[in-house]
C-alpha cells in the first residue's frame, strides 16, 4: 500500500489564525488520498514531534505534501526548526543523503546529488492573503514576476537536495478578501488527480 506522509505546519495566533482553513485542506488531502487506497501518515508540527520518527515517516512515504499558510512570505519559524532538526538526522543517520554529491574521485559530480530518497514525491499547498495576480507578473511591483515557486524555493530544495521530485503546488490566494475558499477546496483533488490519479 502506497503511503503519504501530510505535514501540517500551521502556527496558532489566538483570536487571529486558528487553522481551520489548513485543517480543511488537510482533510481535503486525506479524503483524497484514502479514495486512492493510501495509508495516511500524519505530523502536526505545532503538536511537537520526534525527529527519529519523522526521518521514518519519510523513508516510509512516497507522497510528501506540506501545509502552510504563508505568514511574511515563508512557512511559518516553526517549521524551519523542524527542518532543522528532521534532516539533520536524516544526515547524521544517512537514511536521506550521503554527503552533497561531489567526489574527489569525479569531479562531473554535481552539489546536491547525494540524496537517498529518489521516487518520492514533495508539494506544497499553502494559503495565503496574497492575491494571485500578485505573482508571474512582472508589472507586479512587490514580486517582479516571481512565482510561489520562487518564494517556496528553500523550502523545495532541501527535498531536490534529498532526490525528492518536486510537484506543483497547490495555492489558496486572498483568503481574507476577494479569495473563494470554497472553491479552492473543492478544486484541491483536481489538482491532486494531476499527479495521483
Amino acid at each position: 500500500m502506497k503511503k503519504v506522509l501530510l505535514i501540517n505546519t500551521h502556527l496558532t495566533y489566538p483570536n487571529w489564525s486558528e487553522g481551520s482553513l489548513n485543517n480543511a485542506f488537510i482533510q481535503a488531502a486525506k479524503d483524497y488520498f484514502k479514495s486512492k487506497n493510501y495509508e495516511i501518515l500524519e505530523t502536526k508540527v505545532e503538536s511537537g514531534y520526534d525527529a527519529i520518527e519523522e526521518v521514518e515517516k519519510h523513508l516510509l512515504a512516497d507522497v510528501i505534501i506540506l501545509q502552510t499558510p504563508v505568514n511574511w512570505f515563508g512557512a511559518p519559524w516553526i517549521y524551519k526548526k523542524y527542518v532543522d532538526e528532521v534532516f539533520n538526522c536524516g544526515l547524521q543517520t544517512q537514511k536521506f543523503l550521503t554527503g552533497d554529491g561531489r567526489t574527489k574521485e569525479d569531479s562531473t559530480r554535481q552539489y546536491g546529488t547525494g540524496g537517498k530518497l529518489h521516487g518520492k514525491k514533495f508539494m506544497v499547498c499553502a494559503t495565503w492573503n496574497a492575491p494571485a495576480q500578485s505573482f508571474d507578473n512582472p508589472l507586479q511591483e512587490l514580486m517582479h514576476g516571481k512565482g510561489t515557486a520562487d518564494l517556496f524555493l528553500n523550502i523545495t530544495s532541501n527535498y531536490r537536495f534529498c532526490g525528492v521530485e518536486i510537484l506543483q503546488g497547490y495555492n489558496s490566494f486572498d483568503i481574507f478578501k476577494d479569495g473563494d475558499i470554497i472553491i479552492d477546496l473543492k478544486n484541491y483533488p483536481k489538482h491532486l488527480d494531476l499527479f495521483f490519479r
